[in-house]
């Protein structure tokens, strides 16, 4: 009997799924399209095509791409696999933040089929709705800053990465917040909410607040907080104020860094040197991690204009 002229040529088949996966088709699929073993160990021996993990083909022989080895890792991990954390982020689109390990997450109970270049791992965080809606299959920004944050090697690293999906545009800070409270157990938990916080509008005043309580800690004067200022072009508040000694503090927020604020930001402060005060910006993030650098340089602004510490 002759075979069905309607039925579909592996070898199109495996080229149509190449084209939408960046060269890279697993093992699985190979097989499903038609084709067989031997056939794709002939190509294997020929180094037309290689290997990456044991899940997976690139069909061709040349230098690998990031975006080949996403799709790569998602194959090692199995049919229900996601890129996740930073790894799914920079899938994404984010820029300036490299992983040298790409996450995969697995649901419980999911084989997590492990190499030194693909960290496939099962979690309870694992959620079949939170996949981003196309390209390589990977979580949502959203949920993905927070699982990268909770699984960064360091508190510094958590804010960096949540500060730069919020900044970059690929999550809001509400977004991440509404994630950041579905996390009821982890060590780093309050640490991401209380980021998100100060991501949030209205994060200048709680950090205002904080700065003030560092000062009274630390043994310097009380500022004026939220004093008003006029110049030529407008009315301004400062954040922190010794009129005394002509010290001036910003507190800057992730909003500082948003465009349409760093030209009015330059401006008042222009405005506050011509006239004789001294300025220093404070970052919220700076605050948190490194406190006592900024600190000192407020002591130091102090005495250096006139300030003493009672005996």
């Amino acid at each position: 009997m002759d075979k069905d002229s309607h039925e579909p040529d592996p070898w199109a088949v495996v080229r149509d799924l190449a084209a939408a996966q960046s060269d890279v088709v697993s093992l699985r699929q190979l097989y499903a399209a038609g084709l067989i073993r031997w056939q794709v160990a002939a190509q294997l021996k020929a180094k037309r095509w290689q290997r990456l993990g044991d899940q997976s083909v690139c069909l061709h022989n040349g230098p690998v791409t990031d975006t080949q080895h996403q799709w790569a890792a998602v194959f090692q991990g199995g049919p229900r696999a996601k890129l996740d954390g930073a790894a799914a982020l920079v899938a994404g689109g984010l820029e300036r933040y490299t992983v040298d390990r790409l996450r995969v997450s697995v649901p419980r109970g999911a084989q997590a089929r492990r190499t030194p270049r693909y960290d496939v791992r099962q979690t309870r965080r694992w959620d079949p709705d939170d996949r981003a809606p196309s390209g390589v299959p990977r979580a949502r920004p959203a949920p993905a800053a927070v699982r990268g944050a909770l699984w960064a090697v360091s508190d510094r690293q958590a804010i960096y990465l949540l500060t730069l999906t919020v900044q970059q545009g690929m999550a809001t800070a509400e977004e991440i917040g509404a994630e950041a409270l579905t996390v009821k157990r982890h060590a780093r938990r309050l640490l991401v909410q209380e980021v998100v916080g100060e991501l949030l509008d209205g994060a200048r005043s709680l950090g205002e607040i904080d700065v003030a309580r560092q000062l009274r800690r630390r043994g310097l004067p009380p500022p004026t907080r939220q004093a008003v200022r006029k110049d030529s072009r407008c009315r301004y508040y400062l954040d922190l104020y010794w009129p005394e000694w002509r010290l001036v503090v910003e507190i800057d927020g992730i909003h500082h860094a948003w465009v349409d604020n760093v030209v009015a930001d330059a401006l008042r402060q222009n405005s506050l040197a011509i006239a004789g005060d001294t300025v220093l910006r404070l970052p919220l993030l700076g605050l948190r991690l490194q406190p006592d650098d900024f600190f000192e340089q407020v002591e130091e602004a102090l005495r250096a204009n006139g300030w003493t510490a009672a005996a």
